[in-house]
């Protein structure tokens, strides 16, 4: 039975209906680092999203929906393939997916519908048709090629903006961080996320008495935080950066040890305007498919692939395992079908791709490791429901088990770090961090060894995630122990695996 906290639903509103003559459009619009916390239905009082807020309103909105990587490419490959990381073979940022793995993508063409993809999508080869399941594509390197070509309108003489080119970890945090929440050089009609728009509307017009399943995926806000010139809602004067615990210090990474508070401050400010900016492509999105009378019949998914840390711990990044970067924004629209409400459970990204092929009647994924969220979409309590999220780092061979009450964070401790985010000791050695949510939400105080029990159940609880999904299981060293088990499986297979590489 549902609980009011649990599902908020609303009272006109109509369960999932049965099979209509035509299957429904599908829209997935991505968003890269868009943290869970940063939107007004959120209860953020600061953030300004006021479209990606209408569609949670008509729709249903996972409130505690968890990615299972903080880093965009084994992020979205998992999403892609409805398979964890470790599965899927992209648990690092340069690893391309193997083309011949099975894609949602892949299902829904196999059901009747023509695909599209425009925008970033960590593919990590170059666009062809049919790669992945998308009949057409139009990513990173093409839409940058297509949209620089487009060219743009010159500013005036004196107008301020950010330094280009961007260059992170080559120039001062502060710099490509947006410190000074400067705009990008170019008015709004003129910027790459407005030209991804009118590609994607270009093929909605062409396609829209087709049945079409179309990805769009928006760079905002990652760093630098692009918004446009004459749209800063947001300064530094209107945020404080958290506090930073007494744990933290040692752990901040090096290159954000010398940002001042003000430039914190404008680094939070930039990331507000980016998602604000964000937020009005999405409305721009939706106001299309209205004006198309696509909007009724279009099943629409907002996701990000992982969050963002503002300052939480000192860090301005999402490659770790607090709740800043792991929590993501998943919404769900279908008028007349998908229920009014918000869901409180745990909700993985990987349950995006079952539910997805579910409601859309395709055929199931072979491989599946995430479950079906149609039954809380018709109102109902699934039979399964989450008591842990389950994501993974493997850069750093890292690996993060949260529950209602408690958040493990565990480390090999064996690989340098490569991502820029080096602490002082490239090799840390491993590592065990417990943290009690119900006390200390911001995850400031390590408690593993005052409650060793828990520590020792969660870590069953991770090993039994990766036995069960990892392709290398079989190969599980014999009477090892917890720690040895783990470091076993929070090794990337798809990196050099030498200890201290």
């Amino acid at each position: 039975m549902l609980t009011r906290r649990t599902f908020v639903a609303a009272a006109a509103a109509a369960p999932v209906a049965a099979q209509t003559r035509r299957q429904p459009n599908f829209i997935f619009i991505l968003a890269d680092d868009h943290a869970g916390y940063v939107l007004g239905c959120d209860g953020n009082k600061k953030a300004h999203t006021p479209n990606i807020d209408r569609l949670a309103s008509e729709g249903t909105r996972f409130a505690a929906n968890y990615c299972n990587a903080p880093v965009c490419t084994p992020s979205r490959q998992s999403f892609l393939t409805g398979q964890l990381p470790h599965a899927a073979g992209v648990t690092v940022l340069t690893t391309p997916l193997d083309p011949g793995k099975p894609t949602i993508a892949k299902q829904l063409k196999s059901a009747g519908y023509t695909t599209a993809v425009f925008g970033k999508m960590h593919f990590n080869r170059p666009a062809a048709p049919g790669l992945h399941g998308f009949d057409h594509m139009l990513t990173e390197g093409e839409l940058t090629r297509a949209w620089q070509k487009a060219g743009g309108t010159e500013l005036p003489s004196g107008t301020v903006t950010k330094t280009l080119p961007w260059r992170p970890f080559q120039t001062p945090a502060s710099e490509w961080l947006n410190a000074g929440n400067l705009p990008y050089p170019r008015l709004e009609k003129d910027m790459r996320s407005a030209y991804l728009l009118r590609r994607a509307t270009e093929y909605l017009t062409e396609n829209k008495d087709r049945q079409f399943a179309l990805w769009v995926s928006f760079q905002e806000p990652h760093s630098p935080f692009d918004f446009p010139v004459g749209n800063r809602k947001f300064t530094a004067a209107d945020f404080e950066a958290p506090r930073v615990g007494p744990e933290d210090a040692w752990q901040i990474p090096r290159i954000f040890r010398d940002l001042s508070e003000e430039q914190k401050r404008g680094i939070i400010a930039a990331y507000y305007n980016s998602a604000e900016y964000l937020d009005r492509n999405v409305g721009g999105l939706l106001d299309q498919l209205k004006k198309l009378n696509l909007d009724e019949n279009t099943v629409i998914v907002y996701m990000a692939d992982h969050g963002y840390s503002l300052g939480q711990h000192g860090r301005f990044e999402k490659h770790c395992g607090y709740d800043p970067a792991l929590r993501v924004p998943l919404v769900m629209r279908w008028p007349g079908h998908i229920r009014q409400g918000v869901v409180t459970e745990f909700t993985e990204s990987v349950d995006v791709p079952p539910t997805i092929l579910d409601l859309l009647g395709a055929p199931p994924l072979p491989v599946q490791h995430g479950h079906t969220l149609r039954p809380w979409l018709e109102g109902k309590r699934p039979g399964t429901v989450r008591d842990h999220i389950f994501s993974q780092y493997s850069e750093n061979e890292e690996a993060f088990l949260r529950t209602k009450t408690h958040k493990l964070i565990y480390c090999s401790g064996r690989r340098k770090r490569t991502d820029g985010y080096l602490i002082d000791n490239p090799t840390p050695g491993a590592y065990t961090r417990l943290y009690n949510l119900q006390a200390d939400p911001e995850e400031f105080t390590d408690v593993s060894a005052q409650t060793p029990k828990v520590v020792s159940h969660l870590k069953t609880l991770m090993i039994d995630r990766f036995r069960k999904t990892h392709p290398d299981a079989v190969n599980e060293p014999p009477r090892a122990n917890p720690d040895d088990l783990l470091n076993f499986y929070v090794r990337p297979r798809d990196a050099p695996a030498e200890a201290g590489a």
